[in-house]
């Protein structure tokens, strides 16, 4: 049985997707699968050397570390330290934010707007102590 989200907005497989772009390029499914997987591996293996992946109209990818940081576990209001890390952020381009408003009859936003961009330490740390001082709790 399907989810609310999977109804509404559909829930689709690699193999699903292989599957029309061969069907639709004539080609047979293994050799689409392969150069799938393969451009999805340079994809990986370039943001791995740090690289900015720009796609004209689709979108662009690009690593962001995140500084360490200090929060604060929710159950024991014990201090954790959170080490650094690099993260993958990906930002809609102006063709795609265009056909999926066109396609869904909403507005895209650049970025999500319930994920904020991540402070440095020092910014962390102010945010943690307001929100500390508020009675608010800050989570890793």
């Amino acid at each position: 049985m399907l989810s609310t989200f999977e109804e509404l907005y559909g829930h689709h497989h690699e193999k699903e997707l292989i599957d029309r772009i061969a069907e639709s390029a004539g080609h047979r499914r293994v050799q689409v699968k392969r150069v799938i997987q393969q451009f999805l591996d340079e994809i990986v293996n370039e943001l791995g050397r740090g690289n900015r992946l720009e796609f004209r109209d689709f979108g662009v990818f690009e690593t962001k570390i995140r500084k360490a940081r200090k929060a604060q576990n929710p159950k024991t209001l014990e201090p954790v330290a959170v080490p650094e890390k690099r993260t993958v952020k990906f930002k809609v381009g102006r063709l795609m934010k265009q056909k999926l408003g066109e396609l869904t009859g909403a507005h895209i936003d650049d970025e999500a707007g319930d994920v904020r961009e991540m402070p440095d330490t020092h910014e962390a740390d102010e945010e943690e102590s307001q929100e500390k001082s508020a009675g608010g709790q800050v989570q890793a």
